[in-house]
């Protein structure tokens, strides 16, 4: 099952991961590379309202998502926000944290906040295509 926020982000294409209660999906707006949206399958609008077992299942997913972007984007910090304040679905905006730029499909992204607070509103918008091949090339390295 999906819900809005998932297919906002554009589940399918978006995929990288799933688990029995979360979806790891690729953000379009990229604040920094590796941008991923972690989106609760359980028709919840507050954390609180998650089940015991999603709260369990996130553990898989988290661990999952740190392993995948500390080996694609080598980050300094990595970010979890919960802002529920567009799409209420209850979800995460993941953002790797880094000094510098690093590049994908010749693109660069360069994290314009650091070392505060991320710069969400400095973004690289990727295409349709670029989105689906970013989560195919991430998918890949989440099975390895």
């Amino acid at each position: 099952m999906t819900n809005a926020t998932a297919r906002k982000f554009g589940y399918p294409k978006s995929l990288v991961a799933e688990t029995d209660h979360w979806v790891i999906l690729v953000r379009p707006q990229q604040p920094t590379y590796g941008a991923l949206v972690l989106v609760c399958k359980e028709e919840a609008q507050a954390f609180s309202d998650l089940s015991p077992a999603a709260f369990a299942d996130m553990k898989q997913a988290v661990d999952g998502i740190e392993a995948l972007l500390r080996h694609t984007v080598a980050y300094d910090r990595i970010n979890y926000l919960m802002l529920m304040m567009v799409d209420h679905d209850v979800h995460f905006h993941v953002l790797p944290r880094y000094d510098g730029e690093r590049t994908y499909a010749g693109h660069t992204f360069k994290d314009a906040g650091w070392p505060g607070p991320p710069a969400l509103a400095s973004h690289v918008a990727l295409s349709e295509e670029d989105v689906a091949a970013l989560a195919a090339g991430l998918a890949a390295g989440w099975r390895s």
